[in-house]
């Protein structure tokens, strides 16, 4: 990383956290690196956690695609976090030596009535916030789809496609195909409502638009990635591929794939 020099730890101030970020900071002068304290003045970002920090590191950063991202864990490594607080040395002298690789991660646009976009790695979800069904119109490419009645839906990145999307008995997509996931939560499927029933796959030349009926269930739950949102009364989600892509440096032979081994089989 010869032209990769200034890094910016991101982690909860807590005493614990100072505690163990100290002596990477130290660390980090060692090998070359120079620890910044504005994001703006970082090329390299390391998230200290695990991956829900990982994912506030990218939120809080406003997904940076002109930085490198690193998740360092504070346990195990994760699907964002190659790399453990016992392994720091061996990850600077990978950086040093460019042992490592930078594997770009697709994400998602959300526009929520049509307002400045957000963007997601895992998934966008909007869920219902009372005991009462939330009622959403679905259109692909401005066409009606389908009428969903249910507890909500996920939109998921093939990355997030191990998260929330496989909760609720979504596919896990290989990272390399350039889409996005939609998945039901809880739909109500008889003579008097019917929706298609699973998952489906929607490529990145496609756009996603989620009407929410207003029908007194209109103060949904929308949450992009780890975070709920609060906004109320929302009326639309314009869902896309987004062209941003996230740089996350990773350890050589630890594929998505292998990932997916280690956690589930």
């Amino acid at each position: 990383m010869p032209n990769r020099k200034n890094i910016f730890f991101f982690y909860k101030h807590t005493p614990e956290m100072e505690e163990k970020v100290s002596p990477l900071k130290e660390l980090t002068a060692e090998h070359g690196f120079e620890v910044v304290h504005e994001v703006n003045e970082a090329n390299i970002i390391v998230s200290v956690g695990g991956d829900n920090a990982f994912l506030q590191a990218l939120r809080k950063t406003n997904f940076k695609d002109d930085c490198l991202y690193v998740g360092l864990n504070t346990e195990d490594i994760g699907f964002y976090t190659d790399f453990t607080l016992q392994e720091v040395d061996k990850m600077m002298t990978s950086m040093k030596n460019e042992q490592v690789e930078v594997r770009k991660y697709s994400t998602i646009e959300v526009k929520i009535d049509e307002e400045t976009p957000y963007y997601c790695i895992n998934e966008c979800s909007i869920r219902s916030n009372v005991i009462k069904t939330l009622v959403i119109e679905v259109f692909i490419d401005n066409e009606h789809f389908e009428t969903f009645r249910g507890d909500g839906m996920i939109v998921s990145t093939p990355t997030g496609s191990t998260a929330y999307n496989k909760s609720v008995r979504g596919a896990v997509v290989d990272p390399r195909l350039p889409s996005m996931q939609v998945s039901e939560i809880a739909s109500i499927n008889n003579n008097d409502y019917r929706t298609l029933g699973t998952s489906f796959l929607l490529s990145d030349t496609r756009t996603l638009k989620l009407e929410i009926v207003q029908d007194g269930n209109d103060h949904p739950i929308i949450g992009l990635d780890n975070e709920a949102m609060s906004i109320r009364h929302a009326k639309q989600l314009e869902i896309k591929v987004s062209p941003r892509q996230i740089k996350v440096l990773k350890l050589k032979n630890n594929s998505f794939w292998q990932k997916v081994q280690r956690k589930f089989l």
